[in-house]
């Protein structure tokens, strides 16, 4: 059997390079381009077809398009009041004025060394360096096992089954 009988196409001689001279190699399936030039090229041709029944759409009033293309809506008369926003008196704003304080770097709670955002947050809200992290090296005044035993009472709750009749 040939292969003009079965539908088969002779494979090519060589590498076909890419058709836009991208330096890749290209393929008959994707129009002897490579395959970013191809996506590009598809994605190119449907916001083609989209951009065309758009304006087709817009031009002919039709709106039993597929429901994607703009809406135009139907100019209503509309009044706008404006709206009038009370501006703070001095002494309001003397009083709840907030003053943000500018932070330095950030530094270790124990040693005063600088950790930029490599330091540790601990449980008592300080922060920390790599040698004072842990709670022993720092006296950390946060009671875990009090938390501990907290979380494992609010996980585990006690469970009573009713009381049964005796016979």
């Amino acid at each position: 059997m040939d292969h003009d009988e079965m539908g088969c196409q002779a494979a090519p001689d060589g590498p076909v390079l890419c058709v836009n001279n991208c330096g890749y190699f290209g393929s008959v399936v994707t129009m002897n381009m490579c395959s970013k030039c191809y996506k590009d090229a598809i994605l190119k041709q449907e916001q083609a077809e989209i951009a065309a029944s758009s304006i087709e759409n817009i031009v002919n009033g039709s709106s039993s398009g597929n429901g994607k293309g703009p809406v135009i809506a139907d100019p209503m008369d509309v009044q706008v009041k404006p709206v009038v926003i009370p501006a703070p008196e001095a002494q309001e704003m003397g009083a709840s004025e907030v003053v943000k304080v500018k932070q330095g770097p950030n530094r270790c709670g124990t040693c005063k060394k600088r950790v930029g955002l490599t330091g540790f947050h601990c449980r008592c809200g300080h922060l920390f360096c790599a040698v004072h992290r842990y709670s022993d090296k720092h006296d950390c005044p946060f009671d875990y096992q009090t938390a501990a035993r907290d979380a494992i009472s609010k996980a585990n709750p006690v469970i009573k089954a009713e009381k049964l009749d005796k016979i």
